[in-house]
């Protein structure tokens, strides 16, 4: 029962900058987005997969430049001068504007706001050429911003990963477990969201610790 107690906690997300762990996959992201006072035309685009740590990165900015975060998904209702008075935005998941046209005409015009003296953090999956904007004032002015790519994570990034979702939970692992689910999992962040969930619940179901044998069990009911 104490440990039904202990790990029936909500994930606790970990966004300071020492939980967000450098590797080959985001080194040249987090350049850029760290040398973020020379941002050509004061604005960047940080793509990548889902999950991949993009969020993380925009909240670090945000916090270091003292920016308003947006969701691109709230742009047509947003209260533009108030958010461009930050001096700093980030609009993440800017893709899901595309073929709207109230939020695409929000974007331009909180583009233009913004660039004028200060900085636009856009986040997406995909460059600003592959969304599909209709407007295209607004898509030229995207696709001419400086473009930095998180790539897919690799062994080290993985491993990282894997450790802070579970101190997310407060759950200590054997380290053992670690490199066996990095050698057997999808190779995606969202994947390593999803094995821990899923060793978290089975562990609570079942009354067992997270081991490599649930592990073993999980991954073989998957296939």
């Amino acid at each position: 029962m104490i440990r039904q107690l202990a790990f029936d906690l909500p994930a606790r997300e970990a966004w300071r900058r020492e939980d967000f762990f450098p590797s080959p996959a985001n080194a040249a992201a987090l350049a850029a987005v760290d040398d973020w006072r020379n941002w050509p035309g004061g604005k960047l685009v940080l793509t990548g997969p889902k999950g991949s740590g993009k969020t993380h990165l925009a909240r670090l900015w945000a916090a270091e430049a003292g920016a308003a975060l947006l969701p691109a998904a709230d742009l047509a209702t947003a209260d533009l001068p108030a958010l461009s008075s930050h001096g700093a935005v980030a609009v993440e998941n800017a893709e899901t504007a595309a073929g709207n046209p109230q939020a695409e005409a929000a974007f331009f015009h909180l583009h233009n706001l913004v660039t004028q003296s200060g900085h636009l953090l856009v986040t997406a999956s995909l460059p600003p050429r592959d969304w599909g904007l209709a407007l295209p004032d607004l898509a030229s002015r995207l696709q001419a911003a400086a473009l930095a790519r998180i790539e897919p994570p690799d062994d080290a990034l993985l491993s990282a990963v894997l450790i802070k979702l579970f101190a997310d939970r407060q759950i200590t692992v054997p380290p053992a477990l670690i490199p066996y689910l990095v050698a057997r999992m999808e190779r995606s962040i969202d994947a390593a969201r999803a094995i821990v969930a899923a060793l978290d619940a089975r562990a609570l179901a079942e009354g067992r610790p997270i081991t490599r044998q649930l592990a073993a069990d999980l991954l073989g009911s998957i296939d």
